[in-house]
């Protein structure tokens, strides 16, 4: 992780110690570098450099208002799926002319907020939906800008619950089908089609599938035009990976170059989605070892962040490196399983891993920056964790710690059965 660094056998985020975090903000904790944040973003545009392009960083990938302010100040776009992500970017000062809707399962509702607020686009996943948005934007005299996400059956050699673009994929339009669907949407009355759309994926790591779904969206672009479809901008979505373990994903530089290629003699404008890219390596989950066990099979440190406070090790086997924040110098390194206190056999959090550390020892769970908080729950009834960002010297609390009573906020005990 690139914010990490290594200070008196302790480690820091920038220039803040992680046991400081732990001090002043209790375990478990998320911290974030502001400044890898606004590294990465700029990656992408000094990369796009004179290129036409809007970038909208995935929401879904982290949604503290924070982050998103941060982002907004740059300039970045947003991708959102829901009303409650665009919400969210709104707060956080984000132009709602820069927003891009994805998602299959739109409501009208959602619909008409975004219309409301003059979105940049939807990014239409079925005909079902395209012919709501029709007559939702018909019921305000509105035009409802589209794109159509296209379905190019490419394996992005991902994990299979990150897969999003292969044929039995629930996500957008077959490319077979998609002229039809394109020459239905030209034809309404209340619909503008914009643009194209395509998402292969998540933590990706090689170019060549951006490339080949690339070649199959500028190919029906094209025929569209002999059409009298002439689009404006070609969404490549996102799904670029990073180093959790061994993985070598591209730098951002080479995994635009040879895209940047495909567009020299290309009139539309280039849209990304990118998140985990963004935010992974500037994210890290601080937790506290709670007890050492040694069941005669195995060795256990139990922690006190769980799979509610990370799911990814458990939703997909995801390995996360788990380092301690300060050096145990009397602790002999033993083969621990990391494990949380959620009663879950899959709350494990990392397996095998050799660590020098005692009850009571913080660790830190790192390139936690993505699809960490953003996908926690108050499962087992826990609180989730406080996030604060780290800018140079100072650490600003961006989320407080849930209380126990913000647990039943909105639930309400039933009133007495009458007698009968």
């Amino acid at each position: 992780m690139t914010g990490l660094k290594q200070v008196n056998q302790q480690l820091w985020l920038d220039a803040v110690p992680l046991c400081d975090i732990a001090q002043q903000y209790s375990t478990p904790c998320y911290a974030y570098s502001q400044s890898i944040i606004e590294k990465n973003f700029g990656n992408y545009q000094n990369a796009l450099n004179n290129q036409p392009h809007l970038i909208c960083f995935a929401v879904k990938a982290n949604s503290n208002i924070a982050i998103l302010q941060t982002l907004a100040r740059l300039g970045a776009g947003f991708d959102i799926v829901s009303v409650g992500e665009l919400e969210r970017v709104l707060i956080a000062g984000g132009k709602a002319e820069k927003v891009v809707f994805s998602g299959v399962g739109k409501t009208a509702d959602e619909m008409r907020r975004a219309l409301e607020v003059g979105i940049h686009c939807f990014n239409v996943e079925s005909e079902a939906e395209l012919c709501l948005l029709d007559q939702t934007a018909g019921d305000m005299g509105l035009i409802a800008p589209v794109s159509m996400r296209v379905n190019p059956d490419v394996d992005a050699g991902t994990h299979p619950y990150i897969a999003t673009g292969l044929k039995e994929s629930k996500f957008g339009i077959t490319i077979d089908c998609a002229e039809d669907t394109y020459a239905r949407a030209a034809a309404m009355s209340h619909v503008r089609v914009l643009g194209i759309d395509c998402h292969i994926g998540s933590q990706i790591t090689e170019v060549a599938p951006f490339i080949e779904a690339l070649g199959h969206l500028t190919a029906l672009v094209d025929r569209l035009a002999l059409k009298g479809i002439e689009l404006e901008h070609i969404d490549i979505g996102g799904g670029l990976g990073v180093r959790y373990r061994d993985e070598c994903p591209p730098s951002i530089e080479d995994y635009l170059q040879p895209i940047l290629e495909q567009f020299k003699s290309r009139s539309e404008t280039l849209i990304l989605e990118p998140g985990r890219s963004i935010t992974a390596d500037a994210g890290v989950l601080i937790t506290r070892v709670q007890y050492l066990k040694n069941n005669g099979e195995k060795h256990f440190a139990m922690i006190d962040a769980a799979m509610n406070d990370i799911l990814r090790p458990a939703l997909y086997e995801a390995w996360m490196d788990i380092k301690p924040v300060e050096a145990n110098t009397t602790a002999t390194a033993i083969e621990y399983d990391i494990v949380g206190p959620v009663c879950e056999s899959t709350d494990v959090l990392g397996r095998n891993r050799s660590l020098a550390i005692g009850a009571g020892d913080l660790l830190c769970i790192c390139d936690a920056g993505a699809y960490g908080f953003s996908m926690s729950s108050n499962y087992n009834s826990r609180p989730r964790p406080a996030e604060v960002m780290v800018d140079g010297r100072e650490v600003h609390l961006i989320r407080a710690r849930e209380s126990l009573a913000d647990l039943t906020r909105g639930e309400h005990l039933l009133p007495e059965r009458k007698a009968p």
